[in-house]
């Protein structure tokens, strides 16, 4: 059982203060339950925009809430095995107040009196990286340290999915996501997780310290319970990048640049060509500006798709999102 120290800690959230640190230091585990969380992860960064990031796979239910972390600015850790899943937010408080990623873990594996089970992979804001994998922790295990990742697996069908995890991280041009992604499909190539395929996730936190939660969080998906988890992280990974771009759309907007955001909405579409919403914005938004013979087309295709966005069209010029204009609304929802 968590102690009640351990539980107020999770619930204030991952503190950034000197005295948060020094609680991780000064913190001591005793009568901790055994409890499982097997499986196969990678934290990362990449040099070039700071991104930190975390993507695990396991034969278990809903292993993301526990197993990876990130904070921007700050670092990403993984911990798994038989978890400690304090290891999450002391670590990041411990990176958020100055120390490194291996001081980090080398403190908090000292006061653990079950090290010789745990796997833990962390990794700073600098690209400092450290792993641990107990001797106790179930064969096959591995692990591996590179330049800018950790991976680290156990409970394996073989102990060559590190190998397979660090050679697909390297060898991938995409983004930090798209590199973990082909991080964890080379794993499951290489034989998994002994017990199978349940569920999946990936973290991606922006790179600069002190960025808000709600800001500095890119990626946060979850594949809860599947029969093939990496392949619908895959897919989610995909929908994210097509509702990221609509976000910048919107953005844009805000920021009065309608070509940048007529441009996002586009690529929004590109990239989700049967989401009919991403569809409707751009149409609504040509409208809005005047380009009305842009929007029609693309307002067909969406009531094509969705006819209750016909409904809604009427309703857009009471928020301001169309011209309050009874010709135009009338012949937008007569297009067919």
């Amino acid at each position: 059982m968590r102690t009640t120290i351990i539980l107020a800690m999770i619930l204030q959230g991952v503190a950034t203060t000197a005295s948060s640190f020094a609680f991780a230091a000064d913190f001591k585990r005793d009568n901790i339950a055994l409890r499982p969380a097997h499986t196969y992860s990678i934290v990362a960064r990449d040099p070039v925009s700071g991104q930190l990031g975390a993507a695990v796979q396991s034969h278990w239910f809903s292993v993301g809430k526990d197993v990876i972390w990130a904070q921007p600015g700050v670092g990403a850790v993984a911990t798994q095995s038989f978890i400690e899943v304090s290891y999450g937010p002391l670590g990041l408080a411990a990176m958020a107040a100055g120390k490194n990623a291996r001081d980090t873990l080398q403190s908090l594996l000292d006061k653990d009196e079950h090290q010789d089970v745990r796997q833990v992979g962390m990794i700073d804001a600098d690209g400092v990286t450290a792993v641990h994998t107990g001797d106790k922790a179930i064969i096959a295990h591995c692990n591996m340290l590179g330049e800018n990742f950790t991976v680290q697996a156990n409970l394996m069908e073989n102990a060559t999915v590190c190998e397979a995890m660090a050679d697909a991280f390297s060898a991938s041009k995409e983004d930090l996501a798209g590199r973990m992604m082909a991080a964890l499909e080379a794993a499951q190539n290489a034989g998994g997780d002994i017990r199978g395929k349940q569920s999946a996730a990936m973290l991606v936190v922006e790179g600069e310290k002190g960025t808000p939660v709600w800001k500095g969080r890119l990626v946060d998906l979850r594949v809860e319970d599947s029969v093939d988890p990496i392949k619908e992280l895959s897919r989610l990974l995909k929908v994210s990048r097509g509702y990221t771009k609509m976000t910048q759309g919107d953005d844009f907007m805000t920021a009065g640049e309608v070509d940048k955001a007529l441009a996002a909405y586009a690529d929004a579409e590109v990239m989700m060509p049967e989401n009919h919403e991403a569809v409707f914005w751009h149409a609504a938004t040509l409208a809005a500006r005047g380009r009305v013979d842009e929007s029609l087309p693309l307002f067909k295709k969406a009531f094509a798709m969705h006819p209750p966005w016909r409904k809604l069209v009427p309703r857009l010029p009471a928020s301001g999102l169309l011209p309050d204009d009874k010709a135009l609304i009338d012949k937008i929802v007569s297009m067919r």
